[in-house]
């Protein structure tokens, strides 16, 4: 890996919270999170929204190990959606991210996220009114797919968030239709860059450093974003930016505990038995002893019972 590899942490609604970027964080090798979509409807949210999804902004905006918070929105309405990233300025955000990216038909049927992509001049409308809305020292980023059924307006649409003001495109190397389904089309977004001058982040399949260098090859990009590969693996970060060893299966284990006494004493105590049955679903892809340790736990829904079957070596 370069020096100049830049890694942030995606937004993964559900599953990537302000616990799960504190634990991954410390672990090393991220610059940027993005939080989960704050859901911009038809007002102005309130301050406690921002806080319940960013607890970030409390504290200077960061992760308790120093990496920035930047809130992501999603909604379809430009002038809604300015005035919300204006107000997660305000309360300490060191930046705005615009979600064009999210599969979920849910979000899609209400005209938010990823259907916005066959949309090019929504996609104008909402980066522009935004950035006009955000002091300019702040940035204003997008995250995007290929597109929605094809890939026949990625061009375009990395061209039209770029001429309304980002300042930074995230591409997830696939379309909507394709989903999370390998592989990732890293190649298109070398192509999109051919065209546009604004940086761009390269996001999609990466499980390994292998993977991050294939990435930035193909992709022509050293900044990468990490998703569901930094939960099976949660060193990724330093793995491909620090050469770190992989972090062994004991000190997964022990990690898991940690997020245990996170989740279990947090606001969210009672999703526990799920959230931690999540993330051992991602673990299981790199390795085995995930995958024993989820059938034990899959019928408990005791924290104490699920906590003591973690602490067994």
């Amino acid at each position: 890996m370069t020096k100049e590899t830049h890694i942030a942490l995606a937004p993964m609604e559900g599953v990537v919270d302000h616990l799960m970027r504190d634990m991954l964080t410390r672990l090393g090798g991220f610059d940027l999170c993005v939080t989960e979509f704050v859901r911009v409807v038809d007002q102005l949210l309130p301050a406690r929204v921002f806080h319940r999804l960013c607890p970030e902004l409390l504290d200077g905006g960061k992760t308790p190990a120093g990496v920035p918070v930047r809130v992501q929105l999603l909604g379809q309405d430009p002038t809604c959606l300015a005035d919300n990233a204006a107000r997660a300025v305000e309360l300490g955000s060191p930046g705005i991210d615009l979600n064009f990216g999210c599969p979920a038909k849910t979000v899609n049927k209400s005209k938010g996220g990823a259907v916005l992509l066959k949309e090019t001049q929504s996609l104008y409308e909402i980066v522009h009114a935004v950035r006009q809305a955000v002091p300019s020292a702040f940035p204003v980023t997008a995250k995007m797919r290929l597109g929605f059924e094809d890939k026949s307006l990625a061009i375009d649409n990395a061209l039209a968030l770029e001429a309304a003001g980002a300042s930074l495109i995230t591409i997830h190397a696939r379309t909507k239709v394709e989903g999370y389904n390998p592989p990732a089309y890293w190649d298109w977004i070398a192509r999109i860059k051919q065209q546009v001058k604004v940086p761009l982040v390269a996001n999609g399949e990466i499980w390994s450093a292998a993977d991050a260098a294939l990435c930035q090859a193909q992709s022509d990009c050293h900044a990468i974003m990490l998703g569901r590969g930094a939960l099976s693996l949660p060193n990724l970060a330093a793995v491909i930016k620090q050469h770190q060893a992989p972090m062994s299966w004991d000190e997964v284990r022990k990690l898991l505990t940690r997020y245990s006494g996170y989740e279990i004493y947090g606001d969210k105590g009672k999703y526990y038995p799920n959230r931690i049955k999540q993330w051992l679903g991602y673990l299981k892809r790199q390795y085995v002893e995930a995958d024993a340790l989820f059938a034990r736990i899959r019928a408990m829904q005791s924290s104490e019972q699920i906590v003591e079957a973690l602490q067994q070596p």
